[in-house]
């Protein structure tokens, strides 16, 4: 089917006489009701539009309607969220004023209705709402080769104020400057590092550094003050001629999602959010230090890649030898099977250096365009 998400989208299949296998997404049918009333208009999806009452009996004979629902969240999104839309009302000046933000507004609801929601209503809501996030989220990364796209996984907890935060801040912002999308979980510490280093992607280093410095005011993101000095930071260098998307869920809904991230794709089912973060990362994923929710992000890749489930094997790369070595020793183990012949298609890495890490990746990406031709 066609998906149709503007007005202007509508208006260059309006010629036709018959309007058949169209996907119309959250439109707004109000302006263009004369004009459809004097079509044939069959086997199409409405999701979440506004239809008249004219329209009604006239939509509803052969076509497939998905009606709006009464909750805090749309669940047909057609776009992808960004932090105007997360944190809309945001003021810096007022940290509570978050209490009011869409991004708050849908947790509070999320926990009242229960994480594992009973109410078929809800559930079912959820569910679309993902899977609008889901192609929305394809349709975006369509126009980047796919080992173009690097996902940065790491720990919630990894304070600013860390020398790893600002490690993981210049391998996004050199990779980002390399055409690389960066990709992470959306949430704080090293996923908002990925950000924050795409965000600063085409500027000095020593401004970012300036920038890092400002955000370890309020290390953690269970500090008060931690939205507010990224949207202080945000303030002063309120443009970026790069992207990067954030893939948050509010199963984590206590940890804000990083607003430096220029797209975000918020879901519901942390399940579908991890293994869909993982796919899309074909040019490679960089593991940072991390513990139970990263470590789990480890072995969902390592299957990933050994069965390759999407099409091909893409490189596991480890940030800082003592931690993966000694602290939680996966890469020894992974080695080991590697070399046993238990794990096939893996292609490891573990590195202290910012560069290692990129040449690994950039070797990988040029390998694989060789076998492309």
């Amino acid at each position: 089917m066609i998906e149709i998400e503007t007005l202007e989208e509508l208006n260059a299949h309006l010629e036709k006489k018959t309007l058949t296998s169209l996907a119309f997404q959250s439109l707004d049918l109000t302006a263009v009701t004369p004009t459809l009333l004097k079509k044939e208009i069959s086997s199409c999806l409405f999701l979440g539009c506004v239809i008249p009452e004219v329209l009604i009996d006239y939509i509803y004979k052969e076509n497939y309607v998905f009606p709006t629902l009464d909750l805090p969240y749309h669940a047909y999104p057609s776009k992808l969220y960004t932090k105007e839309t997360l944190y809309n009302g945001f003021d810096p000046e007022r940290p509570k004023s978050y209490n009011k933000t869409l991004d708050k507004i849908v947790y509070d609801h999320y926990i009242t209705t229960g994480k594992e929601a009973h109410d078929i209503k809800e559930t079912l809501a959820r569910r679309l709402h993902d899977h609008s996030i889901s192609d929305a989220l394809y349709d975006y990364i369509s126009k980047y080769e796919d080992t173009q796209i690097i996902a940065i996984m790491g720990g919630h907890g990894l304070s600013r104020a860390d020398k790893t935060y600002y490690k993981v801040a210049s391998i996004a912002k050199k990779l980002t400057e390399k055409g690389f999308l960066l990709v992470s979980g959306g949430g704080p510490g090293a996923m908002e590092a990925t950000h924050v280093g795409a965000w600063f992607a085409g500027k000095k280093m020593k401004t970012m550094k300036a920038a890092i410095k400002h955000l370890s005011a309020a290390p953690l993101y269970n500090d008060k003050n931690w939205l507010k000095t990224a949207f202080e930071v945000l303030q002063k260098h309120p443009t970026s001629k790069y992207e990067s998307v954030g893939i948050p869920t509010w199963l984590y809904g206590h940890e804000p999602p990083a607003p430096f991230a220029s797209h975000i794709a918020k879901y519901f089912a942390n399940s579908v959010r991890e293994e869909g973060l993982l796919a899309i990362a074909k040019g490679g994923v960089v593991y940072a230090p991390g513990s139970a929710g990263t470590m789990q992000e480890v072995f969902q890749d390592l299957a990933q890649n050994h069965y390759e489930s999407y099409e091909f094997a893409s490189p596991m790369v480890f940030l800082d030898k003592l931690y993966w070595s000694y602290n939680r020793p996966l890469y020894p183990l992974l080695e080991l099977l590697k070399l046993r012949g238990d794990l096939n298609h893996l292609d490891l890495g573990i590195y202290d250096s910012v560069s290692d890490i990129i040449k690994h990746i950039k070797s990988f990406r040029k390998e694989r365009k060789k076998l492309a031709k």
